[in-house]
């Protein structure tokens, strides 16, 4: 019986960890245990500067593999998390919860085009 709990308990730690370990799994929770719900793919209060900014880097995607673009690529979005990352802490710490959604979303798109070049990178 104490193995059973000893392994739930072990479970929920390396989750709990896991979520706090990443700027945007963290900042999505401190979002909900505030009781406000993360914005969703069809809320589109995105700015247009933004989205085309996204389009812009969707497409430099779909462009045949070149290494030096995907390098680029990854940079820029490094760069740009780690923006909206203080960002978010900062509006966390004004309790600003409407603009820490906003950011939010805007890191979960960030996240995304991470995820697409992870996936190019890797060879099929």
């Amino acid at each position: 019986k104490e193995q059973y709990y000893s392994e739930q308990h072990s479970s929920l730690i390396n989750k709990a960890y896991r979520t706090l370990l990443n700027p945007l799994s963290r900042g999505l929770y401190l979002l909900e245990l505030n009781g406000v719900e993360p914005a969703q793919e069809t809320d589109c209060d995105a700015d247009s500067a933004f989205l085309a900014e996204i389009m812009e880097i969707n497409e430099k995607l779909a462009e045949p593999e070149n290494e030096d673009i995907l390098e680029e690529i990854e940079t820029l979005i490094k760069v740009k998390q780690e923006e909206l990352t203080k960002e978010v802490t900062a509006a966390f710490e004004k309790d600003d919860l409407q603009e820490a959604k906003k950011l939010l979303a805007k890191m979960k798109y960030f996240a995304n085009l991470e995820d697409k070049v992870k996936n190019k990178k890797i060879p099929s």
